[in-house]
């Protein structure tokens, strides 16, 4: 094989120390240089410098929890690092330990067999952490909601058998009757309801009367409320702090929000998680690939077993299984609805779903790629390799001819078809 960085470095990195492997190619046997160093920024810098002293420019590094993170960001100003998928420098069971860690990722990444994972610059990662903070904290007041509704349900109290939303101005107002008052008056909380639920007075007060709710579970009610209520709170200046942190990418959302189903706040998503360049990418299949959004390649034997998408993409991929659920219903711009339509028939919903994902995030590649705004494309003409556009060419043209001789404009057999040049 052929040595593609003559000068590099394997690193395993840990919590508190890691083990750097400096390989040298002169001549036929490269040259190895072992040291450790401490995870401590005076030790990272050390490490630094005798890469520099040593001419190093590459690094290579697994991606191993949050621990190549402090290394990758001293380095990353002069010194190319490579982080790499576990997966892809995993040794041998049996004769590993941090040393030969070190060296096998070196001796792999020396040859080029080391795909680099996608690293965004500081200001997409620090987006990220914001967003990625966001979807955690909208998921813990998704259970606050859910266990807020469970404490009426355990106490008999089935209003939410009766109201859309529990937490609504009419729903809360009752809630909060109940839980700050010993007793219950069918009069009071009628006068509570508002709008159209009034016409449900009478279901109302039979789906309350009779419950039985005791001090301490109305306590816990109360916790759980005001956790609730300070979540909201803390959403709310989270959200402020993302606007002022995605001002510069202003033009790049309106651009995403072209597409059907993307709103400002799943446009922010998409940018914080891949920036704006789309050249790291190189296509849009790989892509794809990296949004965990293409089906699997397992064959042996000539027999396909699994097509099963991959786990890559753990917050993106949700981001655009939501987009493209909004995107098939949209009427405005029924192109996706009409694909979805299509694709459901033949492979089921949960597949057609994850292909119109796809097909939203080639356009967005794309779009980022050109600045140029949605347009409705299929995406099989933009990455279709040359020899299938023939193929395709000449499948129209037969298909062409056939609606021509069907309806009895031509004679048939009187028009043949060129065959493709090889």
């Amino acid at each position: 094989m052929n040595v593609v960085y003559p000068i590099c470095c394997g690193v395993d990195v840990h919590k508190t120390f890691f083990v750097a492997t400096l390989i040298t190619t002169e001549g036929i046997v490269p040259k190895y240089k072992k040291r450790r160093f401490s995870t401590f920024n005076n030790e990272i810098l050390a490490f630094k410098a005798w890469l520099l002293e040593n001419n190093c420019r590459h690094v290579c590094m697994e991606s191993t929890g949050k621990y190549w993170v402090p290394v990758y960001n001293l380095l990353e100003d002069s010194i190319h690092v490579t982080i790499a998928n576990p997966k892809w420098v995993k040794a041998i069971k049996g004769n590993k330990d941090d040393t030969k860690d070190s060296k096998w990722i070196g001796d792999l990444f020396r040859i080029g067999l080391v795909p680099g994972s996608f690293i965004p610059n500081l200001e997409t990662r620090i987006l990220r952490e914001y967003t990625r903070y966001r979807f955690k904290l909208v998921s813990c007041k998704s259970s606050e909601k859910n266990r807020y509704q469970n404490v009426f349900t355990v106490c008999n109290v089935a209003l939410d058998a009766v109201v859309s939303d529990m937490f609504g101005k009419s729903a809360s107002s009752i809630t909060d009757y109940i839980v700050n008052s010993d007793t219950f008056e069918p009069e009071h909380c009628v006068s509570l309801l508002q709008r159209s639920l009034k016409k449900k007075a009478d279901e109302v007060v039979a789906s309350i009367e009779g419950f039985k709710m005791t001090a301490p579970q109305k306590q816990r009610a109360k916790m759980v409320k005001a956790h609730y209520d300070y979540l909201c709170t803390h959403i709310q200046d989270l959200n402020a702090l993302i606007d002022t942190l995605v001002e510069p990418l202003q033009p790049a959302i309106n651009l995403l929000c072209t597409i059907p189903g993307i709103k400002r706040d799943s446009a922010i998503i998409i940018l914080s998680e891949v920036g704006t360049d789309m050249s790291q990418f190189n296509s849009s299949k790989r892509f794809c690939r990296w949004a965990g959004l293409t089906p699997g390649n397992n064959e042996s034997a000539g027999k396909k077993k699994s097509v099963r998408i991959t786990r890559a993409g753990a917050y993106l991929k949700p981001a655009m299984v939501e987009i493209a659920h909004a995107a098939v219903k949209s009427t405005t711009f029924p192109y996706y609805k009409i694909k979805y339509e299509r694709i459901s028939k033949r492979r089921g919903k949960k597949r057609a779903i994850i292909a119109i994902a796809r097909m939203i995030l080639t356009a967005i590649f794309h779009m980022l790629s050109t600045g140029e705004p949605w347009n409705p494309v299929d995406m099989k003409q933009i990455d279709m390799p040359p020899e299938l556009r023939v193929k395709e060419v000449q499948l129209s043209l037969r298909r062409a001819v056939k609606l021509l001789e069907t309806h009895g404009i031509v004679p048939p057999d009187t028009i043949q078809i060129p065959k493709a040049a090889p």
